[in-house]
């Protein structure tokens, strides 16, 4: 936990007592549902939570931002970003609805009330959002190409609306068809922990 306030200093006590109750509850909740690697749970916080709120280094959403999480798993980057974004509203999506349970079951736990959860494909939503927001889920391309006709027209924030993934490895050849459109930085300019240092952010506008 002291990890999130090493980044976020700022954070209330009531987002401090949020992030704190996460540890208990995934580990409880993967005992029972794999969402976690066994052997990356006692990582939780550095693997997990900092690594989904690295969002939050590229953005500083504002209230009322609109934001969709596709495959979210057990509710990342969804859960931690709803946590300190309170005004803003997240659709977390997932086709996997053990994966989808944890995810509510935590944020319940938790009290988010600014966060819903959809079990089906990203390819089943139609509505529209500001972001969309994901980790690793799959191939940018394929990835650009289903969530294209959920991004809003209607900006709200500093960076114009579009796709913001979280990726490791090499890049080059996901990133080739959106040359003018997207940009990729290492997670290492914002952390110093060593798991960062193959991590990236990639931005498309879309």
């Amino acid at each position: 936990m002291e990890i999130i306030l090493k980044y976020f200093p700022d954070i209330s006590e009531e987002q401090k007592s949020q992030f704190a109750a996460l540890y208990d509850l995934y580990v409880d909740w993967n005992s029972k549902i794999n969402v976690i690697s066994r052997k990356d749970i006692e990582n939780l916080y550095t693997h997990h939570v900092l690594h989904s709120l690295a969002i939050a280094k590229l953005i500083q959403f504002t209230d009322g931002t609109q934001l969709m999480d596709v495959g979210t798993g057990g509710g990342f980057p969804g859960v931690p970003l709803a946590i300190l974004f309170p005004k803003c509203k997240f659709l977390l999506v997932d086709s996997i609805g053990k994966k989808i349970r944890v995810a509510t079951e935590v944020a319940t736990a938790i009290g988010l009330k600014n966060i819903q959860f959809r079990h089906c494909r990203a390819e089943e939503v139609k509505e529209k959002f500001d972001f969309v927001v994901s980790r690793a889920v799959m191939p940018l391309p394929d990835l650009v190409k289903i969530i294209k006709k959920n991004i809003s027209k209607e900006q709200h924030n500093a960076l114009p609306n579009g796709l913001i993934c979280l990726k490791g490895g090499n890049l080059e050849g996901e990133l080739k068809p959106f040359k003018k459109t997207a940009e990729a930085d290492d997670l290492s300019m914002f952390f110093d922990e060593e798991y960062f240092k193959t991590k990236k952010i990639v931005y498309v506008l879309i």
